[in-house]
C-alpha cells in the first residue's frame, strides 16, 4: 500500500488506511536530531518499568482482571517498539501514490537504522456528517468524530487504560485486614 491508500473492511465507516506515524500517539513529535532515539529509549525503559511493575503486582497477590489491564498496555508498548526498531530495517521509502510502494528488504537497505523507523498505523474509523443546523455554534458544520488512524498495538494500550479506569474500584480494592488477637 502507499500512505494514504485506504481499503473499506465494514461499509465505509471501519477503514484500513495506511500510515505511518513519525512519532507517538496523535503524531506527535520529539524533534531535533536524537528525538527519535529518545522517543525509543523512552518507549524500552517505560516498557521494562511497565514489565516490572506487572511482574511485582502479580506476587502481591492483584486481581487476575487488574494484571491482565497491565499486560494489555505492556503488549501494545512492546509492538509499537518492535514496529519503530525494525520496520525501517524491513521496508524501503513509502510515497503519496502507487508509484512509492515500499519495497521489503531492498537491496540498498530499508530507509531507517535500527530504532529509527515510523509505527504503522492502519485502522480508521470514519464516523462523519454534518451537525443539525439547529445545534448551538456549530450547527452545519462538518465533524469528523474519530480522525485518528491507529493499530492493534495502541487499540491494547487503550483498551488496558479503559479497563483500569472503568474497574479501578474493584481492582484495586483494598483487602480486610485481619484482626490480630490481643496480647495478654
Amino acid at each position: 500500500m502507499f500512505i494514504g491508500e485506504q481499503h473499506n473492511i465494514l461499509g465505509d465507516w471501519l477503514l484500513m488506511m495506511f500510515v505511518e506515524n513519525e512519532g507517538m500517539a496523535f503524531g506527535m513529535i520529539f524533534p531535533g536530531e536524537f528525538g527519535k532515539i529518545f522517543l525509543s529509549i523512552f518507549r524500552i525503559l517505560a516498557a521494562i518499568g511497565i514489565g516490572w511493575y506487572m511482574i511485582n503486582q502479580a506476587k502481591k497477590g492483584a486481581t487476575k482482571g487488574f494484571i491482565i489491564c497491565i499486560a494489555l498496555v505492556l503488549a501494545g508498548a512492546i509492538g509499537n517498539i518492535l514496529d519503530g526498531a525494525f520496520y525501517g530495517l524491513i521496508f524501503g521509502e513509502t510515497g503519496y501514490s502507487p508509484a512509492y510502494i515500499a519495497e521489503a528488504f531492498p537491496d540498498a537497505g530499508g530507509y531507517a537504522t535500527f530504532l529509527h523507523g515510523n509505527v504503522v498505523d492502519m485502522i480508521r474509523f470514519k464516523i462523519t456528517g454534518y451537525w443539525p443546523d439547529w445545534f448551538p455554534w456549530v450547527g452545519g458544520d462538518y465533524f469528523d468524530l474519530f480522525p485518528p488512524v491507529f493499530n492493534i498495538a495502541d487499540s491494547a494500550v487503550t483498551v488496558g487504560i479503559a479497563l483500569l479506569i472503568i474497574f479501578q474500584r474493584r481492582f484495586l480494592k483494598k483487602k480486610p485486614v485481619e484482626e490480630q488477637p490481643e496480647a495478654a
